[in-house]
């Protein structure tokens, strides 16, 4: 007999179905040579203290590092799971072959490993490896069942996750409780993620508690009604620019300098800027040249699930935990495919399947509309666009983006049916044609009335500037233009931004009458995070970065794993570390003196942690030693807990216990 172990219940039911397992019992399903089980996720979990040495089950620094000769793993203590389990060990002990149907990821490796290693299973074990549970992916997933030993590398990086998370934490958490608590009963958990993330937030608020805002005064005017800025030359910016080219050039490659880079003239005191002002007062403006430049706009990336739970926080206010309850609801329901990813591409192989799933989308309704008809219906016809943008075999591994799978989903709660809006109007807008734009800009002077004594420090005349932007193809836009987004406040573009449609058509050598004004403005503190902001900021390691493709680069060293950020973050709230104030995440007081506490830079660094997280990636691509990797971590806390103990000092943390107020509000 074939024993199939899946992850869920529901999953387990689903493959039954497939493989014509429909006898039910108690804990399974049979039928066809199949004995098809399930886990609950977690049924063991690695031994306690206690059970590696008695004298650990007492709180002690005298016992630390407790660091087991050999890790062991245990049931869990719950009488649901101990049943569950006696079912699957009956079975495997039984079983010709075991069927590993764990969530295709290093998670779903390491829950169904231990399973099989408890019920001390010895039979040969298959692999398999979908990114969707529609009846068509199990079947081809069983028709392509891997030898499991080729996953080997993914349960190691997954174990030597595991190890490292408890030997961190489990120190580190009584080192500093022991060492720093205020009272009895409280515990100060330190995370090997947590702490750094909780480190982020932190220092983000002190930032903008910290904030001296400073006043400048900026000169404008108006010409034809159109806003105009005043500009100088930035020099700091050329001399870099010039310094990269000269750097290509050392490297034998060619790269063009950037010519006159322009920046908005900000004047110190309010004086400086009318003294300007008045100079041009009476003087008409100039245009001195008319650019305008063609520019393309590719669609936005599918989604991974940081991505995914990045733009359901902006645009629908959900938490990172309820997006990926959501996404996973809509996987397990064979609506949307495999959701724990990080990347943004497709592989080659999928892209035959597309007309399939791009017809399912057609015939979807979502209360009641057909959404999608409009949309699909112009691609029809034609060989879909094969992008490398979105089909590029070395950006997938283990999985692909997160897209529709052509099944119209029925019976979506609301929540549901926005998550899944998003999913498939990003997969639609990626076979689009790019959207097109044109961008213009205008240069301008007014000369100033007396020539001033030193040119080189006042010109003769006021440099302006404003641009515009028009759509001239709107391409995968239409996409979304029935769709209403949320979006953040304008932070006000350099430059004089105007949309196209205001702009006149402008001629150089053109002249007339001008308003010239001069507008107050002040320096503005960082915002603080908002879960969408927290989680890009874990996927970069703590920069904050809008290109996509730098993003990419930098999520070698994120901090966590794209399935538990969301985790971590309800972790955070949950110990009582962090609170919400409408959208944004503030520090509570125990939260900010727990990391002024720790002196140590590896347990609070977002980049350290970041390279922790690289090494655990490089185990799963057979580059790295598992084994290495925890003796590093071993070295590590025993290194800790040797500086802690020195620490002669009378520090201690204060526990919040509800929700504090913070202690400094924004200037």
């Amino acid at each position: 007999m074939i024993v199939c172990i899946a992850e869920k219940p529901s999953v387990a039911r689903d493959i039954a179905h497939v493989l014509g397992a429909h006898t039910q019992h108690d804990g399974y399903l049979e039928g066809n040579g199949y004995q098809v089980t399930w886990t609950f996720g977690h049924l063991c979990e690695l031994k306690e203290p206690h059970e590696y040495n008695p004298q650990w089950k007492t709180w002690s620094l005298g016992q630390l590092p407790m660091i087991p000769p050999r890790f062991g793993i245990k049931l869990k203590a719950d009488k649901g799971i101990e049943k569950q389990f006696g079912v699957i060990e009956r079975l495997m002990q039984a079983a010709e072959e075991i069927v590993n149907c764990g969530d295709a990821g290093q998670e779903g490796e390491l829950i169904q490993r231990w399973v099989m290693q408890k019920a001390r299973a010895t039979c040969p074990v298959k692999r398999l490896w979908i990114s969707s549970l529609t009846e068509e992916a199990i079947r081809e997933g069983f028709h392509n069942l891997k030898d499991q030993q080729e996953y080997q590398s993914l349960y190691e990086a997954g174990l030597a996750r595991a190890i490292g998370d408890w030997t961190l934490g489990m120190n580190a958490t009584r080192l500093y409780t022991l060492k720093y608590r205020q009272g009895q009963g409280q515990v100060l958990s330190i995370g090997r993620v947590q702490t750094p993330t909780l480190a982020l937030i932190v220092r983000r608020q002190e930032e903008i508690e910290n904030f001296v805002p400073r006043q400048s005064w900026v000169l404008s005017t108006l010409y034809r009604d159109v806003r105009f800025n005043a500009i100088a030359r930035d020099e700091d910016a050329e001399a870099e620019d010039a310094a990269q080219v000269a750097e290509a050039a050392r490297q034998g490659k060619t790269q063009k300098s950037k010519g006159p880079i322009y920046k908005v003239v900000e004047y110190a005191t309010e004086a400086e800027g009318k003294e300007v002002l008045e100079s041009i007062l009476h003087n008409p403006f100039t245009v001195l040249s008319v650019t305008k430049k063609s520019g393309t706009e590719f669609s936005p990336r599918l989604y991974d699930l940081t991505s995914l739970q990045v733009d359901c926080n902006k645009k629908f206010g959900f938490s990172a935990d309820t997006t990926l309850q959501l996404i996973q609801s809509l996987y397990e329901k064979k609506f949307t495919t495999y959701p724990r990813v990080d990347t943004t591409f497709l592989p080659d192989d999928v892209y035959p399947k597309c007309p399939q799933i791009m017809n399912g989308l057609y015939l979807t309704q979502l209360s009641g509309q057909q959404l999608y008809a409009p949309l699909v219906k112009p691609l029809g016809g034609k060989p879909l666009k094969k992008s490398k943008k979105v089909f590029d075999n070395s950006k997938v591994t283990d999985h692909h983006a997160i897209i529709p799978t052509g099944i119209p989903p029925q019976g979506l709660t609301e929540m549901e049916e926005k998550v899944f809006d998003l999913v498939a109007r990003n997969f639609i807008a990626a076979f689009y044609e790019d959207c097109k734009f044109e961008t213009t800009t205008v240069m301008g002077e007014v000369r100033r009335t007396t020539e001033p004594a030193s040119p080189q420090e006042n010109p003769v005349s006021v440099l302006f500037r404003a641009t515009g932007k028009r759509i001239t193809h709107e391409g995968w836009k239409v996409v979304f233009k029935r769709v209403a987004q949320s979006q953040e406040p304008a932070e006000g573009e350099a430059g004089g931004e105007t949309p196209e449609r205001l702009f006149p058509e402008f001629v150089k050598g053109e002249s007339g009458p001008h308003v010239p004004s001069l507008n107050e403005k002040w320096t503005t503190p960082p915002k603080p995070y908002t879960e969408a902001t927290l989680l890009r900021a874990m996927e970069t390691a703590g920069r904050l970065v809008d290109n996509e493709e730098l993003r990419d680069a930098l999520k070698e060293n994120g901090i966590g794993r794209p399935s538990t950020r969301a985790a971590i973050i309800e972790t955070l709230f949950r110990r009582r570390y962090i609170r919400k104030e409408r959208t944004s995440l503030w520090a509570t007081p125990t939260g900010v003196q727990l990391i002024h506490l720790i002196h140590e830079e590896l347990l609070k660094s977002a980049e350290l942690t970041g390279i922790w997280e690289k090494k655990l990636r490089q185990i799963e691509h057979h580059q790295y030693e598992a084994r290495q990797f925890i003796e590093e971590l071993k070295e590590m806390v025993s290194q800790i807990v040797l500086t802690v103990l020195a620490d002669n000092s009378n520090r201690h943390v204060e526990y919040t216990a509800g929700e504090e107020k913070k202690g400094k509000k924004k200037k």
